[in-house]
């Protein structure tokens, strides 16, 4: 739903945007729908996007904004990622609010998945 004055819209850049859309298919299930040879979109994934071809990366400790996911099961979220291709760029670590890793998509851009705390310690 487009809401006056919220975040509605995250696009990302990518070397190769078929690498991007098989990773993203692969590890989450999206679907895309392409404009073009140089831009794909996704739509329902928590928040619509799209991939633009660039030979940039996003990287938090390069200042991008970093985007993080939420996992019901975070050590299943990383194996898929690691299935799709993707690169643990930070194990599995806790933090105040829970736990989380960082990733590389093929591409090279980075991101996050977090889980609430694991209460079964």
């Amino acid at each position: 739903m487009n809401e006056h004055e919220k975040i509605n819209y995250v696009e990302f850049p990518a070397k190769d945007i078929a690498k991007a859309k098989a990773f993203f298919t692969q590890a989450f299930a999206w679907e895309f729908e392409d404009f073009g040879p140089e831009y794909t979109a996704f739509s329902n994934q928590g928040l619509d996007g799209g991939f633009f071809k660039s030979d940039d990366t996003v990287s938090a400790k390069r200042g991008s904004a970093l985007i993080v996911f939420f996992s019901d099961n975070i050590e299943a979220t990383l194996a898929k990622i690691e299935a799709a291709g993707g690169e643990i760029l930070q194990p599995i670590f806790s933090f105040p609010g829970g736990r989380r890793f960082h990733f590389a998509d093929p591409n090279g851009n980075e991101y996050a998945v977090w889980a609430q705390p694991d209460t079964s310690l």
